[in-house]
């Protein structure tokens, strides 16, 4: 190892940030954004900074950072993650928290691949061999709860060992009678299905007020779910402890705060028994390790979320094997078909877990030469609409 480094040390003198790239490749259910930050050696670092509705804004945003990095020194990665928030007076919020984000993340692929070392090396090492994950996206299709009920048995039978998906339809702030007891059915329609092992996650997207919150939370009881995700608005810390206060199901949420402050707000509230940061939102791997170390002291575990593109997994993949407090991982398991040509992206899966990659950098690279073949296009916002079940192309497939 000692040898290798030396050896990668030596091809790449100091090296200075020459220019960043960026790029919008449509997935169907929303675009990816990526980022190529290039030094002047030649040498390049890709991330991701994809974010639902608002992706030229985030090119925008890391346009303007450009300015404050051509020069710099690339592997200066807390140095610079400072420079962003400092000099952008604003600090955080969605847009400028997942620009940071894809450039803070190609940073450290500049780094590791310049060393000759995986990402997860320069977090600190790996902790696991392993990533067990949960499936998303798998209901892709079902209408009825007779055919979640199939989907969710078949997705079982292929390895996994546990399920997420928003059985809320249309519903926004309350739920009416009808509308609850039609989520009581979908769910205990699936866990009949899977039997009494497998663990099931209801997502709430954020979509309810306290009361109907805590009403979910307790009919959601018997099924003995892993964790109710995002039931309340992602606004006040102090709703969601409620809920958390007044239910008998784990709450997790995070997924919608753009820096370690925010993390900090939902433990001291005691708002979470799970915390569900985004690299891709959060501010990029170092704002992850903070966020996690916070967590650590009040006794709570990490199940980033991760619904995104290639990059984006990757660098989760990387956080989670040097995470100790690391806990299980999101995985949209069907995607566009094209997943697969936009990208070098190449994990194994093995009883329910991702196999930790070992190639320096963050193992995944950019196939810019295809990217034109899937431009940006603009997509419906579908949380509330109640077709959140058709959010995948009639091609679609499992990308790994």
């Amino acid at each position: 190892m000692l040898r290798r480094l030396n050896e990668n040390q030596a091809a790449f003198g100091p090296l200075k940030i020459a220019r960043i790239e960026t790029f919008i490749v449509d997935c169907f259910r929303t675009n990816w954004v990526f980022v190529k930050v290039v030094t002047d050696e030649g040498l390049y670092g890709v991330g991701e900074g994809s974010l639902e509705n608002r992706e030229p804004s985030v090119v925008k945003a890391i346009e303007e950072l450009e300015r404050l990095l051509v020069g710099e020194d690339p592997f200066a990665i807390e140095r610079l993650n400072l420079l962003m928030q400092r000099e952008t007076y604003w600090r955080t919020g969605p847009i400028l928290s997942t620009a940071m984000s894809a450039v803070e993340i190609a940073l450290w692929d500049i780094k590791g691949k310049a060393l000759g070392v995986p990402v997860y090396e320069l977090l600190g090492g790996k902790v696991r061999d392993r990533i067990p994950i949960y499936a998303n996206s798998w209901f892709s299709g079902a209408k009825t709860n007779a055919e979640f009920a199939e989907k969710a048995k078949a997705t079982i039978e292929q390895g996994f060992s546990g399920l997420k998906w928003d059985p809320f339809g249309k519903a926004y702030l309350t739920l009416t009678t009808a509308e609850l007891n039609h989520v009581v059915a979908n769910v205990a329609g699936v866990r009949d299905a899977v039997g009494p092992d497998v663990d099931l996650i209801i997502e709430g997207h954020g979509r309810l007020d306290v009361s109907s919150a805590i009403q979910a939370g307790r009919a959601l009881e018997p099924f003995g779910i892993r964790f109710f995700e995002e039931p309340t608005l992602p606004d006040r810390a102090t709703n969601l402890a409620e809920v958390r206060r007044r239910i008998n199901v784990p709450v997790a949420a995070g997924e919608r705060v753009y820096s370690r402050f925010g993390c900090a707000d939902l433990i001291d509230a005691r708002a979470v028994d799970v915390l569900q940061p985004d690299v891709c939102h959060v501010g990029g791997l170092l704002e992850m390790k903070r966020a996690s170390a916070l967590a650590d002291v009040a006794g709570i575990p990490i199940a980033p979320h991760n619904p995104y593109g290639p990059i984006c997994n990757a660098a989760t993949m990387h956080f989670a094997a040097s995470c100790h407090n690391f806990l299980v991982l999101e995985s949209f398991i069907i995607d566009v078909p094209w997943r697969r040509d936009i990208s070098t992206e190449d994990f194994k899966f093995v009883d329910g877990c991702y196999v930790v990659p070992d190639k320096p950098g963050l193992g995944v690279d950019l196939c810019e030469d295809v990217f034109e073949k899937y431009p940006y296009r603009t997509h419906e916002f579908r949380h509330y609409t109640g077709k959140l079940t058709d959010i995948r192309p009639p091609d679609s497939r499992r990308w790994f």
